[in-house]
């Protein structure tokens, strides 16, 4: 159905239609989505370790409550985006309360893809002078 009338609005400007599947390959993620894949791709990291870590790598730009945070984790979890991992770290820096999480290799996948299409972005802008260009 997307795709549908996404081409139709493509045929109405004269332009060339995409494919069903080219239509709904790149599904955007919401940013407290990319930051919370992108705090877990390296490390696996507990709940207030993954607001911790957003609002530090942002400066304080985006932040996420704990309900945001874990209504987004319960998603991702469905989604197989991220899981939760069954190593801990050792006892006397654990509270055996906390959940960690890992990234999965499609949470990796969609946020390589969702990068990507962010650095397509900034380079568009580039060339459209909307950002200065960047020296060698």
């Amino acid at each position: 159905y997307i795709a549908a009338r996404y081409n139709l609005q493509l045929k109405l400007r004269g332009e060339a239609t995409v494919s069903p599947k080219d239509a709904t390959e790149r599904k955007p993620i919401s940013a407290q989505v990319f930051q919370i894949l992108l705090a877990v791709s390296d490390k696996q990291l507990h709940g207030y370790a993954i607001i911790q870590d957003i609002k530090r790598r942002t400066d304080g730009k985006v932040t996420l409550t704990a309900s945001t945070l874990y209504s987004a984790i319960k998603r991702m979890l469905a989604d197989g985006l991220i899981e939760e991992s069954e190593e801990r770290p050792v006892a006397e820096l654990d509270d055996e309360r906390r959940r960690y999480y890992g990234i999965t290799k499609e949470g990796m996948r969609v946020l390589r893809r969702e990068a990507e299409w962010l650095e397509q972005l900034t380079h568009m802008a580039r060339e459209k002078h909307v950002l200065e260009t960047r020296g060698p």
